[in-house]
């Protein structure tokens, strides 16, 4: 698998930046994490969840919302995992 390049980390990093501490949290973790090694199809999933609203994002990862489509539910599984 490829690494994130440095410059598209740090983008992604500043990205993950919310106006909510545990969203912050949950998001930097992963993005640190598992991102750099993570699949391109993946990673532009990511990206594509860091579209979502505070609120949208809240309910994926904090309040137990399950998104429609199927990719991004098991990303959201896939952070709520990496991070517990």
């Amino acid at each position: 698998m490829q690494a994130v390049a440095l410059p598209d980390l740090r983008r992604t990093l500043w990205r993950c930046r919310r106006g909510m501490k545990e969203l912050d949290i949950l998001l930097g973790r992963f993005a640190r994490g598992a991102l750099p090694s993570a699949a391109p199809l993946e990673r532009a999933l990511f990206e594509g969840l860091l579209e979502c609203p505070d609120p949208q994002l809240a309910g994926y990862l904090l309040g137990g919302e399950v998104p429609a489509d199927a990719a991004v539910a098991a990303l959201v599984r896939r952070i709520r995992s990496y991070v517990a």
